[in-house]
């Protein structure tokens, strides 16, 4: 079988007030974030050392960001070839959400599982 997902890309979440939950999860965990959120950095065995990292992200309660998924998360998954696996799943009977988009961090496409979890396939950038 040819590889899909390869690990956890990271873990989107709505939150009532973002900021006091990210200041939280810095005093009291150690997840020192910006903003969008916070990164795990490691090295990719596979990929000969690359660097690769995982993001933490708290969005606002209002985003529209995991639609047409009504759930409160939205797990991103790493994937070795994005555009292949696309069209693997479409022959499968599962339609992306929108377009593949590409930009300097790497390509995304979306996807909906059998319970409404959006899901967000990420191909990274080729220097990590």
């Amino acid at each position: 079988m040819e590889k899909r997902v390869i690990g956890l890309g990271g873990v989107f979440f709505k939150a009532k007030d973002p900021e006091t939950l990210r200041a939280w999860y810095s005093r009291h965990l150690g997840i020192h974030s910006e903003e969008w959120g916070a990164v795990f950095r490691f090295t990719e065995e596979e990929a000969r050392g690359r660097l690769g990292y995982n993001v933490w992200s708290p969005f606002k309660e209002n985003t529209t960001y995991f639609a047409p998924s009504e759930k409160d998360f939205m797990i991103n998954y790493r994937v070795a070839d994005l555009r292949t696996l696309m069209e693997i799943l479409r022959t499968e009977g599962i339609e992306g959400v929108g377009e593949i988009d590409e930009s300097d961090f790497g390509k995304f496409a979306w996807i909906v599982d059998p319970e409404g979890n959006k899901i967000e396939l990420w191909e990274p950038p080729a220097e990590g």
